[in-house]
């Protein structure tokens, strides 16, 4: 809702004050990241918002409360971008961020001794991920991780920071609870995904890319060592969903490695908010294997 305020100015009463709206204008070009700076009445205003937010979505998809969670409908995009450069070690202790009912870390169970899971949503919540006894815990909102520095070997974290304001934040808190040497793996969408003032369908309220560079920037701040790199998810693949029977095209391991070579082309014009149909048609997102030096 919007109510008479100075010009350059409006008022967003999600965030219960006046906005800079030069300020908005800036994120959604990509030129800052929204959100990374906000006070903490603003961040609990988010997090409110974002708690059941994507559960919510999740709960109306087809089969999305099939029995045991059986599938991860980006399972070739996570095994061929990240969990393919990991070190064939086992893990005292692995940490999932925001990962929902748990199918992403599968890869690693086995080979962790430990599994924690920080996830706001209640619906997610569980006491096993595929038969390995794990423990939920709810994330703060500021950021912080509950747990001493050097806690755990390895930390997990897909297309979750885009749906929290303070970034940097948890970015320096992954690095300060991973041991020396221990690894990191993200993944992000690197579009704005569209003007988050407004109702967007099949979104929760606040979520937003992360424009590559200040996410890359965010990463070397941390100290954080780059492993790899890798820009993903092209924006055209998901349309082949039919062939597919309605499954997700990233559980194909041909699909993600012709995704690979297409999103590898210096061919883009790399624009954080597209505003005609060619910019569109580009990688949408990206994959980190980061270690602690």
């Amino acid at each position: 809702m919007m109510r008479a305020v100075p010009s350059g100015m409006y008022s967003d009463d999600s965030l219960g004050e006046i906005v800079d709206g030069r300020e908005i204008e800036r994120a959604l070009r990509g030129d800052i990241l929204y959100g990374d700076d906000f006070s903490s009445v603003q961040i609990a205003r988010w997090f409110d918002d974002e708690r059941e937010g994507y559960f919510n979505l999740y709960k109306n998809e087809p089969n999305a409360m099939a029995t045991d969670h059986a599938s991860y409908e980006y399972e070739q995009l996570a095994d061929q971008h990240c969990y393919k450069w990991l070190p064939n070690r086992r893990f005292d202790h692995a940490l999932g961020i925001g990962s929902a009912h748990g199918a992403e870390l599968k890869p690693i169970l086995e080979r962790s001794l430990r599994v924690t899971v920080l996830e706001p949503s209640d619906g997610f919540a569980s006491t096993t991920i595929d038969g390995k006894l794990v423990t939920y815990l709810k994330p703060d909102q500021s950021g912080l991780i509950p747990f001493p520095a050097s806690s755990f070997d390895i930390v997990v974290c897909f297309s979750v920071l885009h749906h929290i304001p303070n970034v940097t934040t948890v970015v320096n808190e992954m690095y300060r609870v991973l041991k020396p040497g221990g690894y990191a793996l993200l993944r992000e969408p690197t579009h704005s995904m569209g003007d988050w003032r407004k109702p967007r369908r099949g979104l929760t309220k606040n979520e937003r890319g992360i424009p590559l560079m200040i996410f890359r920037n965010i990463v070397r701040a941390s100290r954080f060592k780059i492993v790899k790199e890798t820009k993903c998810m092209f924006s055209l693949m998901s349309r082949l969903s039919p062939l597919f029977g309605g499954r997700s095209v990233w559980t194909s391991a041909a699909i993600v490695r012709i995704d690979r070579i297409l999103c590898a082309l210096p061919i883009y014009s790399g624009v954080y908010q597209a505003r005609h149909i060619w910019q569109k048609i580009r990688p949408s997102a990206v994959s980190f294997v980061l270690i602690k030096r």
